[in-house]
C-alpha cells in the first residue's frame, strides 16, 4: 500500500517541525516480508489518521505532532533496528506495533532497552508477558499490550463446542513451538480453561511446522479417542492438510475451531480456499497427495474468534467515528473487505495520542509510559483499562465466536456466539457437521 511518506518514513501532512518541542509517534509495521499482509491494517490507519494527528494541546500549550514509520520486514532483528531508528532519528516519544509472534516481542524488548514506551496488540497477553519457556515475565514500566487471553479463547471456543453437546472430546492440533507450549501451559494456557468446562482434550503432542509430517498420528489418535471436535492454532496451509488427511482416513469433525489466520477472510489469506474437509493438498508440503482429490463429502465446519467487526458499537476517541465508518473508509481506500485487525490498529493510535495528551510532560518518555499505565479509554475497538488487567501493562478486550460462511460475494464473518460480548448482536447460526452413522 502506498502512503504519503517521505524518504525517512514520516507521513507527510502530519505536522512539520515548528517552534517548541515536537512530538512523534513511531510505528514499527511489517510492510514487507512474510507478515506483510498482517501489517496492512496498521499501514492504512497510519495514513488515514496522519492528517488529523498534526498537533496536540496539553495544558494550554500546542505541540506539533507527526507519525513516523519503519518497516520491520517481518524480521525480529530488523524490528529492533527499526525501534532504534525511530528513537534516535525521529525522536519518537512512544512506539506502536502489531503482528508477529517473534517480531512484536522484539519491538517491545527493544523499547524497554531504549527507555521508550511501547504499545502493542493482536495476540494473547500470555504470549506477550511470558518469555519462551514461561515463568519469567517482561519487566513492567515501558511496555503495554491490549488483547485477550488464551483462557478467553478457550471459553469462546467451548461455548461453540457445547452447541454439539456437553462434555465433548476435543482433538488438539497444536505445534511444538512457543505457541503450542503456551496453549498447554498448566496455569495460563488454553488447556486448563477448556478442561475446567468439562471437556476432554486429546493432545498427541506438538507437530513441526510446516506440514507436521502429514498429521497421520494426530488423525489416528483423534479417531481412537472418538473426538468429534478439533481445536487448532495452525496456519491455513497446515489446517488444510490436516483436514484433507482426516477426510481420507474417515475422520469427520463436526466442528473445527481455529484462532490463527482464520481471523482474516478466506479470500485474503494465502490458502486458496475456505477450510473444509476436502480441500486440495497444499503444494508446499511434500506429504500432499499426488493423486486425485478425495471425493466430495461432508465438510468440516470451521469457527474462529471475533475481536472486531463493523457492527461493534464503539466509537473513536479521536473524532467519534463509528466502527462501520472505519470499515467503509478502508473499503473505499483499498477496494478490499474490512479486516478484524483494523479496529485494533486504530485503537493503537487512539491510546498513543491519549497517553501523550494526559502525560505530565508529553516530551518525557517516562511520563508518557506512566500515562499509559493509567489509561482508561473507550476506543473504536472497545473499552480499554490498563489499571485492572491480569498482569501489569495489560488491558483486555472481550471476544465473540464467529464462522466464515459463504455468500454469493465471497465469505462473510457471521457472529454466532456472543456470550462474552453481548453488545455485538448475533447475525448467523453456527453450522455443525453431521454426525457419523
Amino acid at each position: 500500500m502506498e502512503g504519503p511518506r517521505d524518504k525517512d518514513g514520516t507521513y507527510a501532512g502530519a505536522g512539520a517541525p515548528r517552534a517548541g518541542k515536537e512530538l512523534c509517534i513511531g510505528a514499527v509495521v511489517p510492510l514487507t516480508g512474510r507478515l506483510g499482509s498482517l501489517g496492512h491494517p496498521l499501514a492504512f490507519v497510519l495514513e488515514h489518521l496522519a492528517p488529523r494527528l498534526t498537533r496536540l494541546t496539553h495544558d494550554g500549550r500546542r505541540y506539533p505532532l507527526r507519525l513516523a514509520v519503519r518497516d520491520s520486514r517481518s524480521e525480529p532483528g530488523r524490528a529492533r533496528r527499526a525501534v532504534a531508528e525511530l528513537v534516535a532519528r525521529e525522536g519518537a516519544r512512544i512506539v506502536v506495533t502489531m503482528a508477529g509472534t517473534q517480531v512484536l516481542p522484539a519491538v517491545a524488548d527493544a523499547c524497554q532497552d531504549l527507555g521508550v514506551p511501547c504499545l502493542s496488540t493482536t495476540f494473547p497477553w500470555q504470549a506477550y508477558v511470558l518469555t519462551q519457556g514461561g515463568g519469567r515475565g517482561r519487566a513492567p514500566g515501558w511496555t503495554y499490550h491490549f488483547a485477550w487471553g488464551l483462557d478467553d479463547i478457550a471459553d469462546v471456543f467451548a461455548d461453540m463446542w457445547e452447541r454439539a453437546g456437553a462434555a465433548r472430546t476435543v482433538g488438539c492440533l497444536w505445534n511444538d513451538g512457543r505457541q503450542g507450549r503456551l496453549l498447554r501451559h498448566p496455569r495460563h494456557g488454553f488447556a486448563p480453561a477448556a478442561t475446567a468446562r468439562g471437556h476432554t482434550l486429546v493432545d498427541p503432542g506438538g507437530y513441526a511446522e510446516p506440514c507436521g509430517e502429514g498429521f497421520a498420528e494426530h488423525v489416528r489418535r483423534f479417531q481412537d479417542a472418538g473426538a468429534d471436535i478439533v481445536t487448532s492454532a495452525a496456519t491455513g496451509a497446515d489446517l488444510t492438510l490436516f483436514l484433507r488427511r482426516a477426510h481420507e482416513a474417515g475422520l469427520r469433525p463436526r466442528l473445527v475451531t481455529c484462532s490463527r489466520w482464520l481471523a482474516y477472510p478466506p479470500d485474503t489469506r494465502r490458502a486458496a480456499t475456505a477450510p473444509q474437509a476436502v480441500p486440495p493438498g497444499p503444494p508446499s508440503c511434500r506429504w500432499a497427495s499426488s493423486g486425485p482429490s478425495a471425493p466430495a463429502g461432508p465438510t468440516a465446519q470451521v469457527a474462529t474468534l471475533v475481536y472486531w467487526t463493523p457492527r461493534h458499537p464503539y466509537r473513536s476517541s479521536l473524532d467519534g467515528s463509528s466502527a462501520a465508518r472505519l470499515a467503509d473508509a478502508y473499503r473505499s481506500a483499498t477496494g478490499r473487505p474490512w479486516l478484524q485487525p483494523l479496529g485494533l490498529a486504530h485503537a493503537l493510535l487512539e491510546v498513543a495520542a491519549h497517553a501523550l495528551g494526559t502525560a505530565a510532560d508529553p516530551t518525557d518518555r517516562r511520563a508518557v509510559a506512566e500515562a499509559l499505565g493509567r489509561t482508561k479509554l473507550s476506543t473504536v475497538a472497545g473499552d480499554l483499562d490498563f489499571t485492572t488487567g491480569p498482569a501489569p501493562g495489560i488491558a483486555l478486550l472481550p471476544l465473540a465466536g464467529g464462522q466464515w460462511q459463504p455468500t454469493g460475494r465471497g465469505h462473510r464473518l457471521a457472529v454466532v456466539s456472543n456470550n462474552r460480548l453481548p453488545q455485538v448482536p448475533l447475525d448467523g447460526d453456527l453450522v455443525l457437521g453431521g454426525r457419523e452413522r
